[in-house]
This record gives structure tokens, C-alpha cells and sequence, in this order.
């Protein structure tokens, strides 16, 4: 018996899981407060009130949740040393809501090596979803980017066959899975006459934008960040040019939207097509819902500096609803490997979503939202239009 002691003393007792007190659970991860996707910021803030939020009811069976999100201006190589002092310092439970398609890849091995979760991603890059037997234990959050460059790509083929298209994107994973999926979709039905690529260390465009509207193009695809799709804008703006214009959904917040047409004029901003998953909290459509309305209530309480119409605050508000309840479906005995089980057998209706979504995960589809809608921009708002489409290339 006193052996028996001895070994429990030395470590032979189970040992805790890393972020969870019997008062908080510590989770983590990197967004770019700063740099060239600041914009981005307000995700983790958005998620950050939404926590404090349910902090304020009494946090997740008795225990407050400790957000730590840390600017990684970014930068893929601040993203991977924040990322490990977040696992090796703060000892956080899990990497959660981490923006950025190159840095989520990047940290990716590293996290799964050591088995932390690595869940809800700013990402919908295909490789997540289609890697996820060798990678278990890292999930985006956004709809796929090859299948959202589909859904443009068909709409076109369908409503815009002559068209000429010319296509600025990033050079990155985020840009070519956008690219690609928007050839497939087209299947050759439609032209792409000239595509541009950017690095998101350029401080400008106008190069690009010169090259595509001397191509003849009348359609003009932006698979751009939010810095960069205000370049396109302007750029064409400048250069006389005014196609028709299909913009990823990542920079189509109204804020963005707003300084777009600020910028170059509202006949170059009307008429965008896009894809959106959650409500448009600026919208009349959903100024008495009640998700909206809760939003609104959260952002006045603790984050009163936010501006309601920067619409990643409520991004991050939905991403952190769905990490809430994957918490509490992990149940009071917090483990790594259990909040990995919760987050793969997910069935959630996330309030802050479209009506008729759900957030739906299993051990082999690691797409949380696959259907969207079609939205145009028409009079300083995003009209939703058509039905449901799959978000699956």
C-alpha cells in the first residue's frame, strides 16, 4: 500500500488535461490583428464577446472559457511560433479559429503530431477536408473553396455562357482551390481569358489589372482577400472597366463592401455575386431575429468599440457558438481525444447560420457547412437569391 501511495505521488495518478482547470478551459489561436489582413481581426474579437458571453451564464458546466488569440500579422512564421507557445506555454486545450489558409497547413503536422485539436479553421481549403484520415485532428470551418469557385462557375455556365472571364487570385492554396473549383464548375461552357495572381505581400494591383482587362473580359472573378479585393475594385475602377464582378465570400463583409464602393463608385460595387452561410446582421431581412438581435446585445456589452456592420464579428460569434457546443457535448470530463470525437459527430442548428443549415461533421466529412446561397449586391446590401446549392466541388 505505502508502494502504491509512493507511485501515485511520483505520477502514477492520471495525468490533467493541458487548459482545463476545475474553473476554466484555455483554448487558442492565432488571427492577424495587424498586417494585411487586419480586417480579419474582428474574428477573434467577435468570438472572444461571444465567449465572455456565455462566460457570463455561467461558462460550460461551471467553468469560464479562456480565449488566448495572439496577432500573427499574417505571417505564415509568427503563426507557427505563436502556435507554439500557445501549445507549449499557455497549454491550451485546443488551437481554435486560427485565420489563414497557408498557416493553418503550416502548423498543421506539428499539431496533430502532439495530438491537440487544431478546430474550426478560417479555411476552406480542400485539403483539410480531404487529408483529414492522414491530419485527424485539424477541421476548417468555412464551405470548401474549390467548391465555392464550382458554384461561381456554374452560374455562369448557366446564365452567362458567352461570357469572357478573367480571374485575379491569390497565390496560394486559397487562390488555386478557388481557380480550380471554378473550372470544373464552368465545364467549359464559358471562357476564362486571363488569370492574374497576387502574393499578399504586393502593396497593389494594378499590373494585374491592366494584364486581365486587356484580355476583353466582361466577367471578373476576385479570389482575393479583403485588402485585395478592394484593390480589384478600384483597379478596374480606374482603368474604365466595369464587368461583372463574382467576389469571394471571405471579403464580402459590408464594411469591406462599403469601402470598395467608396473607393471607386456604386455602379463598380452593384450587382457583385457572392456565396454566404450566416444572416446578414445589417440587413432589414433580420433586424427582429433573434440571433441578430443577441449579436447586437453581446457587441454592446463587451465589445461596445465594434462596429455592428463589420460582419466578422459575427463570423467569429458563429465559429464560437460552434465551439461552445462542442465543448459541452464533450461532456464535464474534458480530454483532447473527446473534444476531437464531439467536433467530428457534430448536428448542430447554429442560430447565427441561414435558416435550414445545419453544422454537420462525421468521423469522414470534415466539411462542417456544404450548403450556401447565392447573394447579389444590390443598394448597400447582400440579397440572397435562388435555393440552397451544395458547396462541394
Amino acid at each position: 500500500m505505502a508502494a502504491a501511495a509512493a507511485a501515485i505521488a511520483l505520477g502514477g495518478a492520471p495525468a490533467a488535461t493541458p487548459g482545463v482547470t476545475s474553473t476554466t478551459i484555455t483554448i487558442g489561436g492565432t488571427i492577424p490583428i495587424s498586417g494585411p489582413a487586419a480586417a480579419y481581426g474582428s474574428v477573434g474579437r467577435g468570438a472572444d464577446a461571444y465567449f465572455k458571453y456565455v462566460n457570463s451564464k455561467g461558462g460550460v458546466f461551471g467553468r469560464k472559457i479562456d480565449y488566448k488569440y495572439l496577432d500573427d500579422e499574417f505571417d505564415v512564421a509568427k503563426t507557427i511560433t505563436l502556435t507554439r507557445q500557445l501549445v507549449e506555454q499557455d497549454q491550451v486545450l485546443a488551437i481554435f479559429n486560427s485565420v489563414g489558409t497557408e498557416h493553418a497547413l503550416a502548423i498543421r503536422s506539428y499539431l496533430n503530431d502532439r495530438q491537440v485539436p487544431q478546430l474550426f479553421i478560417g479555411s476552406g481549403v480542400s485539403k483539410l477536408a480531404t487529408e483529414h484520415a492522414k491530419y485527424p485532428w485539424s477541421m476548417g470551418y468555412l464551405p470548401s473553396f474549390a467548391g465555392e469557385g464550382a458554384i461561381y462557375g456554374r452560374y455562369v455556365a448557366s446564365h452567362q455562357r458567352q461570357a469572357r472571364i478573367a480571374v485575379l487570385y491569390e497565390n496560394s492554396d486559397f487562390g488555386k482551390d478557388m481557380l480550380n473549383g471554378l473550372r470544373h464548375g464552368l465545364g467549359g461552357k464559358a471562357k476564362i481569358v486571363g488569370t492574374q495572381a497576387y502574393e499578399i505581400t504586393d502593396t497593389d494591383v494594378s499590373s494585374q489589372m491592366a494584364k486581365l482587362r486587356s484580355t476583353g473580359a466582361d466577367t471578373l472573378m476576385l479570389f482575393a482577400t479583403p485588402q485585395f479585393a478592394i484593390f480589384g475594385y478600384v483597379g478596374a475602377f480606374r482603368l474604365g472597366w466595369h464587368p461583372h464582378v463574382y467576389v469571394t465570400s471571405v471579403s464580402i463583409s459590408p464594411d469591406i463592401m462599403k469601402i470598395a464602393r467608396v473607393a471607386s463608385s456604386r455602379k463598380q460595387v452593384e450587382g457583385s455575386v457572392s456565396i454566404a452561410f450566416v444572416k446578414d446582421p445589417t440587413s432589414k431581412q433580420w433586424a427582429r431575429d433573434k440571433a441578430v438581435r443577441l449579436y447586437k446585445s453581446i457587441l454592446q456589452r463587451f465589445l461596445p468599440s465594434a462596429k455592428p456592420d463589420d460582419v466578422f464579428n459575427y463570423y467569429g460569434m458563429a465559429v464560437a457558438y460552434t465551439m461552445v457546443d462542442t465543448l459541452k457535448k464533450a461532456g464535464r470530463n474534458l480530454t483532447r481525444a473527446g473534444v476531437l470525437r464531439s467536433a467530428t459527430h457534430l448536428d448542430e442548428a447554429n442560430p447565427f447560420l441561414l435558416p435550414g443549415l445545419r453544422i454537420k461533421t462525421s468521423p469522414s466529412d470534415y466539411y462542417p457547412i456544404d450548403r450556401v446561397k447565392l447573394a447579389r449586391y444590390e443598394r448597400g446590401q447582400w440579397q440572397f437569391f435562388g435555393k440552397f446549392v451544395s458547396a462541394r466541388d
